[in-house]
């Protein structure tokens, strides 16, 4: 389930590695900008990977509490 969620993560680091270089050689802003926006929601994406793999993690530990 995590799987899928850290390889997107990876196809965005390497389209914002792709967009600030093309930024950097036709010295354009607004592709610079995009890269930008493209990592942060790579790094937003690597949080919730973490924060979801916490809480599955302590989910499949806690015994159900109401057993009949």
């Amino acid at each position: 389930m995590l799987l899928p969620i850290l390889i997107f993560d990876i196809a965005l680091v390497a389209w914002s590695l792709h967009l600030m270089q093309e930024a950097f050689q036709k010295q354009e802003f607004s592709l610079m900008l995009a890269g930008t926006l493209v990592s942060l929601s790579a790094a937003a994406l690597l949080v919730v990977y973490f924060l979801m793999n916490n809480c599955i993690t302590y989910l499949t530990q806690v015994g159900t509490p109401y057993t009949y």
